[in-house]
């Protein structure tokens, strides 16, 4: 019997092969019996303990154990093979299942007033069947071996794009038919080429490169069918699909086949992240449309219940939907295209102070505003007819109340990066909007803030920062560099919605929502705007939340408003809204938890 060698220097991108040939010893393996459940060590329920996870075959459901409690949760396809990971940024077990059909289905591993949950989280997919997977939880990947194509590489995170990426197939690399197992040892990444009886090495610190592949002698005959892998105590487990028997090797003798030293099975680690992790506390109800609809909040304070308060919030597809603080929908408006939206209370109208509320419309590419009533809890729209803004793409809005005469006005820009200023006037109980002053940013803007005290506005240009420019009409182009993106590297583009919550004084916190690396930065409000530290929004296990990604909007306020909200709570939207997959939404979390994580202070 013997063990063929065919290792290379490395596989290039264009996929040009340096290969050669060796005869090396013989790699015997002994039958073993089949390995043990899957196993990680993560957080639930905010201790460190080992989850293990099976597939009952018979009962066709994936079984979760900790602590002594145990979960099971039917499959709605055939399940083939099942993997553990903990996530990146939120510590939290969570297991894949892959299918017969390709399926590939996240849960997240919690537990709740009944024990261990095991909730849905989201659905991939390859066309055809996923026969195992592995995942590493230091560098947040997740393998899959689909068994007619190849070995592919997902990102593990629930929260980011999946960017599904082929890593060996037949006809285009290393692999010369079926793909039924996977293994992870350190940076290597090992592959059953299935349908010749061997197994393929990749490096995973050169970019997945070829590190050589093997056949395995099954005491006295080359194993014919190479199947599932597993890694166990420095030993291989291998899969013999057709004697029906697990065999073991250990990595030792695979690297010595190979000429190449034994994979660190420690493997690649990942930076730690450099933001503090929070948990969403609540999540409204799903928009009515699909797609990226979801788009920008604004916290309403009621002025003697606040736990009757309001999130508004804009449906770029349809309209505008009012919440309250438990995320339960109110009222939906169906008035169009509807981008950003800012409120303000104290607004004078037919000898009444109201709170008004001022959105920016793509449908009609006008300005709309609204009066919130205190008693209902509804929008009625209070627009002097139509109020058009003259812009082709009306995109980003915020209002702003002068310290100077108290008049209030709204500035909407245009993706083109021009930004309007309009007064906004009373007649009779309708509310004009009066334009008067035009400026602009060399590229898109979106998300912008007035501040009322300072006389200031911020305003997003998401490929390049934060400016700061005068907020009265007259105060013309003149603008100050706040948070660059290529000046810090928490601040990744696009940088959209921007938010203050106020200590009062002049004092407190701008923050802005990185929808490049899925983050919200926090800056001091007055002097040179000193950088203070990011967090993510990540998963409420414990409540069922999914955490927050690819923001666009987001609001933040220093307000009682009520329980678990007393010193005020930030509102981000969600794009990718899961656990399980919905339409998108925004959540909530409390400021007390930014300002512990952060070192900041809270009112």
């Amino acid at each position: 019997m013997r063990a063929i060698l065919m290792a290379t220097a490395a596989w290039a991108a264009a996929g040009a092969l340096q290969a050669q040939e060796a005869v090396a010893a013989a790699l015997p393996t002994m039958a073993v019996e089949e390995p043990p459940a899957a196993r990680i060590v993560a957080r639930v329920a905010g201790a460190v303990v080992e989850v293990i996870a099976r597939l009952d075959r018979a009962a066709n459901a994936l079984v979760v154990a900790s602590g002594g409690a145990e979960a099971r949760r039917p499959l709605s396809f055939a399940g083939e093979g099942v993997c553990l990971i903990a996530g990146a940024r939120d510590g939290l077990p969570y297991a894949f299942v892959v299918g017969d059909g390709g399926e590939i289905a996240q849960f997240l591993v919690g537990r709740g007033r009944g024990g261990l949950t095991v909730a849905p989280v989201r659905r991939l997919h390859v066309p055809t069947t996923a026969t195992q997977c592995v995942a590493d939880s230091a560098t947040g990947d997740l393998y899959v071996a689909e068994e007619a194509v190849g070995v592919w590489r997902f990102n593990a995170d629930a929260e980011a794009d999946a960017a599904p990426e082929v890593i060996d197939a037949p006809r285009l690399g290393q692999l010369n038919g079926e793909t039924k197992g996977v293994a992870l040892h350190g940076p290597w990444l090992i592959a059953s080429d299935s349908s010749v009886g061997a197994l393929t090495v990749y490096d995973r610190r050169r970019d997945h490169a070829f590190v050589g592949r093997v056949f395995l002698d099954g005491q006295g005959a080359t194993i014919e069918e190479t199947g599932s892998l597993a890694v166990v105590d420095g030993r291989l487990l291998v899969q013999d699909d057709a004697a029906d028997v697990w065999r073991s090797l250990t990595m030792t003798a695979i690297a010595a086949a190979l000429r190449v030293e034994a994979g660190d099975p420690v493997g690649p680690a990942a930076p730690p992240s450099p933001f503090a992790a929070l948990p969403a506390m609540v999540e409204t109800t799903p928009m009515p449309s699909f797609g990226d609809a979801a788009d920008d909040p604004a916290i309403w304070v009621h002025p003697t219940d606040p736990a009757a308060s309001l999130v508004v919030g804009t449906d770029k597809r349809g309209g505008l939907a009012v919440y309250d603080m438990t995320g339960r929908q109110l009222q939906y408006l169906a008035v169009g295209r509807v981008n950003n939206v800012d409120l303000r209370s104290g607004f004078r109208l037919a000898g009444q102070e109201i709170s008004l509320v001022a959105a920016s419309n793509r449908t009609d590419r006008s300005l709309g505003l609204y009066r919130l009533d205190p008693a209902t809890r509804q929008l009625s729209d209070i627009a002097a007819g139509l109020q058009p803004t003259g812009l082709d793409d009306p995109y980003g809005l915020c209002l702003y109340r002068s310290p100077r005469d108290g008049s209030t006005y709204a500035f909407i820009n245009d993706s083109d990066g021009r930004m309007r200023q309009w007064r906004l006037i009373e007649t009779g109980d309708r509310v004009r909007a009066e334009r008067v002053r035009d400026f602009a940013l060399a590229t898109q803007p979106e998300g912008c803030l007035a501040d009322d005290v300072h006389g200031w506005l911020y305003v997003g240009e998401e490929d390049v920062g934060v400016w700061r420019f005068g907020a009265e009409p007259d105060a013309g182009e003149a603008r100050t560099p706040v948070a660059m993106v290529a000046g810090n590297p928490a601040l990744k583009d696009d940088v959209e919605g921007i938010a203050l919550y106020d200590l009062g004084g002049g004092e407190g916190y701008l923050v802005v929502s990185s929808q490049g690396n899925d983050s919200y930065a926090v800056f001091e409000r007055i002097g040179d705007n000193r950088y203070l530290g990011s967090f993510a929004v990540v998963a409420n296990a414990e409540l069922g939340i999914d955490g927050a990604s690819e923001t666009d909007g987001l609001d933040v306020s220093s307000a009682n408003l009520g329980p678990g909200f007393e010193a005020g709570a930030v509102v981000v939207q969600d794009g990718r809204n899961v656990l399980p997959d919905e339409t998108q939404n925004f959540k909530y979390l409390p400021w007390s938890a930014v300002a512990a994580a952060l070192g900041l202070r809270g009112r």
